[in-house]
């Protein structure tokens, strides 16, 4: 069976769907919200709900990553961040949330360039690794992969649980005439920590990543809310096609590889409490979350949101989004919620959208119903 359409005489392509594209379907017996798991584990480490933060500095600071640990999450530092370019980020920050609020500004996008220049320290990579692992939560870190050779003995030596190597697009078979290309599969096999790495966006690069080793793959090009890679790239993946391509190479790697398992994590474009059921019933294991986490109180941007596209020296390829404060991270996450629109009590909804469709655990519940529904309103 084939979904391709004819686009033209010379061209052909595939019918691909976004998460507003399509809806879950109750089809069983219902249960109480209260009767419901949302607990999830990856190698050794087991949380509480199936969030992980995005590594992007507008959501996550040592003391923001700390919070959503001892809630249940994981915290994601990024380590080619403002957290390790300066000892007190915080007047920087400042800085940056207070620029013009204008999109696609040049003014704006040229001073967080010049902002991102400061070199990173490795002492501070080891000092905010630190603060999080005296907390005692799970530690993780990221670094892109152009980075990690040269940062991941410093990042391992700091004593980092879950290794995150996180870029727009990475795959398994990097070719470059410059330079030696990062080997993923020799990498994390040397490694003794699970590692994190994607995004992928289709079946067969994910099964690549699969095939290197890594413990979970990122679905997706990750900054949602403020990424422009479409507009400056033209490169796009709707996310619902692409969380079921993966997790198709997922069951297949499974098959070949005699039974281990590749945990599958969305990753980007999932604002709403809507976004993360339609991305877990699609068949991800869990997601990681940028601009939702973004809107909490003790988020560092202050109500702004921007990813490490928006800073990229070259070809900046995001936006500075202004996604407004909904209230604490744990109103954000477990309520009450104040807010109509999926905005607040994101882990409630969850359990309330599995509680209406019948299903016990995370596992179960990506084996619901769903349909084509393109959104059309609220």
């Amino acid at each position: 069976m084939t979904y391709e359409i004819e686009i033209g005489r010379g061209k052909r392509g595939r019918r691909a769907y976004s998460l507003d594209d399509i809806a879950i379907v109750p089809n069983r017996r219902t249960r109480d919200p209260k009767d419901v798991s949302v607990s999830w584990q990856i190698d050794a480490y087991q949380f509480e709900m199936p969030v992980i933060a995005a590594p992007m500095d507008s959501a996550m600071s040592p003391a923001t990553a700390i919070a959503l640990g001892k809630l249940g999450g994981l915290g994601v530092l990024d380590l080619e961040g403002l957290w390790t370019r300066y000892e007190d980020p915080q007047s920087v920050l400042d800085e940056i949330a207070a620029l013009e609020d204008e999109t696609n500004s040049p003014a704006v996008t040229g001073r967080m360039q010049e902002l991102y220049q400061a070199p990173i320290q490795p002492e501070l990579i080891t000092s905010r690794l630190a603060e999080i692992r005296e907390a005692g939560v799970t530690v993780a870190g990221s670094l892109t992969p152009q980075r990690t050779q040269e940062h991941y003995k410093t990042v391992l030596a700091a004593g980092v649980d879950i290794f995150v190597i996180r870029g727009t697009t990475v795959s398994a078979e990097h070719v470059s005439k410059d330079h030696e290309p990062l080997n993923l599969k020799q990498f994390i096999y040397e490694l003794d920590v699970p590692v994190i790495v994607g995004g992928a966006a289709g079946y067969t690069p994910a099964l690549h990543l699969m095939r290197t080793g890594a413990a979970g793959v990122l679905v997706g090009f990750g900054g949602g809310a403020t990424t422009t890679t479409r507009r400056a790239l033209g490169i796009h993946s709707p996310m619902a096609s692409a969380i079921s391509d993966v997790a198709a190479a997922r069951r297949d790697y499974m098959d070949e590889s005699g039974g281990r398992y590749v945990h599958v994590i969305a990753d980007g474009g999932m604002g709403t409490s809507g976004d993360i059921v339609k991305a877990i019933a699609m068949g991800a294991d869990a997601v990681m979350l940028g601009s939702a986490l973004a809107r909490a109180e003790e988020a560092p941007g202050k109500g702004w949101h921007w990813g490490q596209e928006a800073h990229h020296t070259e070809l900046p390829r995001g936006d500075r989004a202004n996604v407004g404060t909904v209230g604490p991270l744990q109103e954000v996450l477990f309520g009450p919620g104040h807010h109509t629109n999926g905005t607040s009590n994101l882990i409630g909804a969850l359990r309330r959208s599995m509680a209406t469709t019948g299903y016990s655990d995370l596992k179960e519940f990506q084996r619901v119903d769903v349909v084509v529904s393109p959104y059309a309103g609220n």
